[in-house]
């Protein structure tokens, strides 16, 4: 058992304290290479923390190849370089992004419609003056969820009340809604693997959250035995790239229905589809008032805007209006009157398309170049016809702390698939790589060429 005292900086999360003591363990040698870490519990126990936090710890360091995961087995510390040989990875995203000179581990946008976006604001400030100082109602303003709710008939197929939109600055703001709304008492169960931070948001909510085993179709409904809140992604699934088949939907739609329970939909990236049309939202087939839906424009303009939605069933939405009515509208009144003319205007369908096309061309040169590499005839690339990520299978002896090991020697960022389960990955999902595109830099993409694998 380790036993160093936690020392917990002001300002600093419980769980990165975790995470820095045990990296600087490992980094000082004081945790040798092939060391068996404590297990979850036992290292909760020992330092009177919760296992949740333990396991965001853990989940750290296994994205960043400090240690790696045997499946009921645990966790091993893996060979690392030494850290002046690295980019020095922190908690700090921007820290991430800057630090590594091809990072593919990175989202971001790619480019911006500034000159339209300029224009529309000076009509805009023009135009509304001194009303653009007054408070927009609680769902935002009634003009930017009508050409929302247009927006989604034409392009998701999916007829939607206006009164039943809730607006807010980022998708972070509203899920800590959804619990307020929803209650602490339930347990959310999320994708695992998954993206992690909607774990912790969860987690830093106060609510019990809960992983959901997949298989091939997406979250095995036998995992749903605790579940009471759902939270998926069946358009294009992060990180697997899965995307949902209708009848494990209506399977899903059907547990909802049968439990009393709720399915939050993540349509985080349906605009992002290249060979198809993407699949309709679980929301257009629920006729229950079980879906919420959410989406967001950080992905198709910029997440700096902080403009997200939620589509609230009609019972719900009634719910919220006398349970959370007296929250104010946390996004800008001029970027709200903005957005709508964007959208209105069909600005923001010929934004899409443009970007669409772009994706498009910078992942056909992600792709070229991986197949240039002198061990392409080892990889293999998967789910590469949506979103803005693919996968990359190794056939490599590497461990995966020894394949992000390799990238990192020549300044490329990766990270594993292994590294999003919130628990010990199965064996057959190791040894590939995520590779998220939309933020790199590609006069650095021929660094793929010298990984020695």
């Amino acid at each position: 058992m380790l036993t160093y005292e936690l020392k917990k900086a002001p300002g600093v999360p419980l769980y990165e304290a975790l995470y820095r003591c045990l990296r600087q363990s490992i980094l000082s040698g004081e945790l040798a290479p092939g060391d068996k870490l404590p297990s979850k519990r036992a290292l909760a126990a020992h330092l009177e923390i919760s296992k949740i936090t333990v396991e965001t710890a853990y989940s750290q360091l296994l994205a960043e190849g400090y240690i790696r995961s045997h499946e009921k087995v645990g966790y091993f510390v893996e060979k690392v370089a030494h850290p002046q040989q690295l980019p020095h990875t922190q908690f700090s995203e921007k820290e991430q992004t800057e630090s590594w000179p091809l990072d593919l581990t990175a989202n971001g946008p790619a480019h911006f419609p500034f000159s339209v976006w300029n224009r529309l604001q000076r009509e805009v400030m023009q135009e509304y003056g001194h009303r653009l100082l007054q408070t927009p109602p609680y769902q935002g303003y009634f003009g930017l969820r009508q050409s929302i709710a247009r927006h989604l008939a034409q392009f998701r197929g999916m007829h939607v009340d206006p009164d039943n939109i809730i607006l807010g600055a980022g998708t972070d703001f509203l899920y800590n809604l959804l619990i307020q709304l929803l209650g602490r008492d339930r347990i959310y169960g999320t994708e695992e693997p998954g993206y992690d931070k909607i774990r912790r948001i969860y987690t830093a909510g106060g609510v019990r959250c809960v992983g959901v085993p997949m298989d091939d179709q997406g979250v095995v409904k036998n995992g749903l035995r605790d579940v009471d809140v759902l939270h998926i992604s069946p358009s294009h699934h992060f990180p697997t790239g899965l995307v949902m088949p209708m009848g494990r939907r209506m399977e899903l739609l059907e547990w909802a229905r049968e439990h009393d329970s709720y399915i939050i939909e993540d349509d985080y990236d349906s605009e992002f589809r290249f060979h198809a049309h993407p699949m309709p939202a679980m929301q257009t087939l629920d006729r229950n008032g079980r879906v919420i839906y959410m989406n967001t424009f950080s992905k198709t303009l910029a997440p700096s805007i902080r403009i997200s939605y939620m589509i609230l069933p009609k019972a719900l939405g009634e719910v919220f209006r006398q349970k959370l009515g007296f929250y104010s509208c946390t996004v800008s009144a001029f970027d709200q009157y903005t957005l709508e003319r964007f959208l209105s205007r069909g600005y923001f369908e010929k934004h899409i398309n443009r970007m669409r096309r772009f994706y498009k061309t910078r992942r056909d040169r992600v792709m070229d170049v991986l197949r240039s590499c002198d061990w392409s005839e080892n990889a293999e690339i998967c789910e590469e016809n949506a979103g803005l990520h693919f996968l990359l299978k190794v056939d490599t002896q590497l461990s995966d702390g020894e394949l992000v090991s390799r990238f990192a020697e020549a300044g490329v960022r990766v990270r594993t698939l292994s590294s999003y389960y919130g628990s010990s990955a199965p064996h057959e999902k190791e040894k590939t790589l995520v590779i998220n595109y939309s933020g790199l830099q590609e006069e650095e993409l021929d660094r793929l060429k010298t990984v020695k694998l």
